[in-house]
């Protein structure tokens, strides 16, 4: 069979990518480590070489900073009008995707793809405008400087001092079809800068004393040609993938570690680590498993599996190969990753027979096989042999071993007592076969060496019992001995063969066995809409997969980790530790078995990380530490980690969306219920205001009747007002309120609103703090007064009789701050956050009137005005309260000049 056949499902996405990327528009980024190199003129050449063959080319965005080089290289490109958008009172120029789109040239240029839209465009980003350029089939050229990359924002931030807030998300750059690095040496920048070409006047003066310094200059050179050269290494190991090169191509001094099954393989791997981190380069570290490695005792599995453990912790990418020969399972896994150097450790020497008949050194096999790579053999570091570990493990072997070549000459014992009624009837050739079916069947059912033992068996057996003269080893014939020279060698080769497949059958059925439970706990889950229903079915598929134990700690509604409610069935010395898994929810690392924290608990706590939040721990007491320590089935294990919090976040959303929409119904029915109440009542109490004030009109009234009918006049008004406040509200969140903006004085307003209050601020000091000058507010002065009004009553209405009521006002920058303050008691520390919400009062069951309504009212006006409102304690002595509101300032509209009479 040809391995290096292309996968089928591989070459139909390949299509699909094709398919896409020939309906989508191409991105070149020329990438530069700063302003200055020449990215734009670069760009802008590269422009006029395609116009000048024809290609239509369109200027979307050039910026030149008035350099005269890049001005005069940027004439006779078709340039596209900017689009004016309206910004705090002035009209800005930006990029007019919408005229890009509808021209729809074969090439646009779009300079400065970091750079931040004005708010209002589209997009926030330039570069979401070019990826909808790219999507309509357009090809793009634009420019990028290394400290706008995303990942590298803080490395430059930390070298030159200065954040860069425009930043390129590095997946966005990954995915551009070239990119063409421009660079320029720093003392070349540097005199670039003196000369006037980079920046002109007091702003290159700054620059060279700040951003373009020639340490800083040199740093952010070496970033750009190290993620240059990252990328163009991404770009060759794609096209390696798709040509389907076998040979490794030394671009990169990349190592690979073997890890072997010896103790001195820790040795191996720190000091492959020690050369990658010399070299400043990647490096992998594999442990073949071959079948004879697979019956190594427990114990020495384990140790193994730890310095698989112990690579990855030191940054290899690790990876447990199940193969047959090592040095084709490596040179294989080199070949993938472009690996150019394997580390091995070098064996001990060996002994003349061993060098004639056993097998050839696993270096001189990589010789072979992969002659491309530079194998480099460690000298291993003394290890004391641990003798009681070996010991120990022979002894616990050794009876299973004993009970297989056992099994195999019994096996071709009873082979020759079936064959030897059956010499009379069938010729030798078939009793031959009979032996060799034996073989075949030890090789399947009991491995490779008890094979080997049928095989030798085998021909003894045939030559003793069926060859002249029978019951002796002595052959009559010559010939034979050519028979059982062939008989013994397709006995070794078939036993060889089938034991292989059979190990090839095995990794294959565990590899089904993995795929088929993740598919079940995937369609499991998908099913499931209740918290309850993830946690029983995530915990019966990972005691499945672990062959032990498995608990979820999850989240409650107050953000509190919950222990599985199956714990309470387990004995308190079997529980995990409740410590641990916070240890790891709050880490967001795994904890426990067979890791850095606590590893002798003999629960592994992995977290379950979603993509908005971490949503609980998986808590796994495995059968075996093979699970949690074995690279590949610790993936597996976070891949269900994976899926399960997926799960969790799915049904979380879903019942925070049940939640949302049964308050929304709640509060629409609220809200339905008060408007219809306050047009009821206030008809009703309309009458009995009117009633009230016509009685105590009455000429000839005594006193005490005269004082009820005044009372109740009062009484009613001030529940007419509660009532207004209802239907008020009930209009605000209903969105029938249109606002009536016009652009009103606010001493004006300030004004209306103590005129209307008069009666009630009466017993109270005003003090005003309203400066001349401040600028015209674009509001509905109507509600605002309204907002005014609930404030200054609110502060009446807690304060005692003589207290100072103060309001004062101050613009700063483009918003206006308007306060309103007092002396009085203050406001509950406990309630502050809460004095805006509906029916919320700052006193409980007192007498002062009310139903905890206008400070909601005043806060949806506010809001309405895109402002928002906040109370905190007043910085008086004695305490007090203070409100304080911020509305945006507009552009008020010119005033006509009056020309003098």
């Amino acid at each position: 069979m040809d391995d290096t056949r292309p996968d089928p499902d591989a070459l139909l996405a390949q299509l699909r990518e094709d398919e896409a990327a020939a309906a989508r528009g191409k991105l070149r980024i020329y990438f530069g480590s700063s302003a200055g190199v020449g990215k734009t003129y670069a760009m802008l050449q590269a422009a006029r070489k395609l116009k000048a063959e024809g290609v239509d080319v369109l200027a979307g965005v050039v910026v030149t900073h008035g350099r005269s080089e890049t001005v005069a290289v940027a004439e006779g490109l078709p340039p596209l009008a900017p689009k004016l958008i309206e910004y705090r009172g002035k009209s800005l120029p930006e990029f007019d995707l919408d005229g890009a789109l509808a021209r729809k040239p074969a090439l646009i240029l779009v300079d400065e793809l970091a750079h931040a839209n004005v708010p209002g465009s589209r997009h926030p980003k330039r570069w979401q405008d070019v990826e909808e350029l790219l999507a309509a089939g357009i090809d793009v050229y634009s420019t990028l400087n290394v400290q706008h990359l995303e990942s590298l924002n803080d490395v430059v931030g930390g070298i030159t001092g200065v954040r860069v807030q425009e930043t390129l998300p590095d997946t966005f750059f990954d995915r551009a079809d070239e990119v063409v690095l421009v660079d320029t040496p720093a003392d070349e920048l540097l005199a670039r800068l003196k000369a006037g070409k980079v920046y002109t006047g007091a702003a290159a003066e700054r620059a060279t004393q700040h951003f373009f310094r020639k340490g800083n200059l040199m740093a952010l050179r070496e970033l750009a040609l190290r993620r240059t050269a990252d990328r163009v290494e991404d770009d060759v190991q794609a096209w390696r993938s798709n040509q389907r090169v076998a040979e490794v191509w030394k671009t990169e001094a990349a190592i690979l570690c073997a890890i072997g099954p010896t103790p001195s393989a820790e040795s191996v791997v720190r000091s492959a680590a020690l050369l990658a981190q010399q070299l400043n380069v990647s490096w992998h570290a594999v442990y073949v498993e071959t079948p004879a490695l697979q019956r190594l005792p427990d114990a020495q599995r384990e140790r193994i599996l730890r310095v698989v453990r112990l690579a990855h912790e030191l940054g290899a990418t690790t990876a447990v190969l199940q193969q047959q020969d090592p040095a084709v399972a490596l040179a294989a896994h080199a070949r993938e990753h472009n690996l150019s150097k394997l580390m091995l450790g070098r064996g001990e020497p060996l002994s003349a027979w061993r060098r004639l008949a056993g097998p050839r050194p696993l270096a001189q096999r990589l010789g072979e096989v992969a002659p491309e790579l530079d194998v480099v053999a460690v000298a291993a570091s003394p290890v004391a042999p641990d003798v009681e570990t070996h010991k120990r493990s022979d002894e616990q072997d050794w009876p299973r071993q004993a009970r297989h070549y056992g099994l195999a000459a019994a096996a071709c014992a009873l082979t020759a007592a079936l064959s030897w009624p059956l010499q009379w009837h069938f010729a030798q050739a078939n009793i031959v076969m009979l032996f060799l079916l034996a073989v075949v069947g030890v090789a399947l059912r009991l491995g490779r060496g008890p094979a080997v033992l049928a095989s030798f068996l085998s021909v003894g057996l045939f030559d003793f019992f069926f060859v002249e003269p029978k019951l002796s080893f002595a052959v009559s014939d010559v010939q034979y001995l050519v028979t059982f020279a062939v008989m013994l060698a397709v006995g070794l080769v078939t036993g060889q063969l089938t034991a292989g497949l059979r190990y090839q059958a095995r990794v294959s059925a565990e590899r089904e066995t993995r795929a088929r439970a993740l598919f079940e706990l995937t369609s499991d889950l998908a099913g499931a809409l209740q918290t309850e229903q993830v946690l029983e079915i995530a915990e019966q598929a990972l005691a499945r997969e672990v062959h032990g134990q498995a608990l979820v700690y999850s989240l409650d509604l107050q953000d509190r980790l919950q222990p599985s409610p199956r714990e309470a069935a387990l004995a308190d010395a079997e529980r995990p530790d409740a410590g641990t898994a916070r240890w790891a929810f709050d880490h967001d690392q795994p904890a426990g078995l067979a890791t850095d924290t606590l590893p002798g608990s003999p629960w592994f706590f992995l977290p379950l990380s979603a993509a908005m939040r971490t949503r609980g721990v998986l808590a796994l007491r495995p059968s075996s530490n093979r699970s949690v320590l074995q690279p590949e089935l610790r993936a597996q294990l976070e891949t269900y980690g994976r899926i399960v919090a997926q799960a969790l976040e799915r049904v979380h959303y879903v019942e925070v969306a049940q939640g949302a929409l049964v308050q929304i119904e709640s509060e629409r029915l609220r809200n339905s219920l008060l408007s219809a109440l306050s047009h009821d009542l206030r008809t009703p109490l309309a009458v009995v205001y009117g009633m009230a004030q016509t009685l105590a009109a009455q000429p000839g009234l005594d006193a005490q009747a005269r004082e009820l009918a005044q009372t109740l006049s009062q009484q009613s008004q001030r529940v007419g007002a509660m009532v207004n406040n209802l239907l008020d509200m009930a209009r605000l969140q209903s969105g029938a309120v249109r606002l009536n903006l016009q652009w009103q004085p606010l001493d004006e307003v300030v004004g209306s609103s103590l005129q209307a209050l008069e009666q009630v601020l009466a017993g109270h000091r005003i003090e005003l703090d309203l400066p001349q000058g401040l600028p015209l507010l674009n509001l509905d002065a109507a509600l605002m007064e309204r907002v005014l009004g609930n404030l200054l009553e609110n502060a009446a209405k807690y304060t005692p009789p003589g207290s100072v009521i103060r309001i004062a006002a101050r613009s700063a920058d483009d918003k206006l701050q308007l306060e309103v303050a007092d002396n009085g008691p203050g406001l509950p520390a406990a309630q502050i956050d809460r004095l805006f919400d509906k029916f919320t009062r700052g006193e409980r069951e007192s007498s002062t009137p009310g139903v905890g309504l206008g400070l909601a009212i005043c806060r949806a006006i506010v809001e309405a005005h895109g402002g928002r409102i906040w109370a905190e304690a007043a910085e008086v002595a004695g305490g007090g309260a203070r409100f304080r509101i911020e509305l945006p300032l507009g552009q008020p509209p010119e005033m006509p000049e009056i020309e003098p009479e």
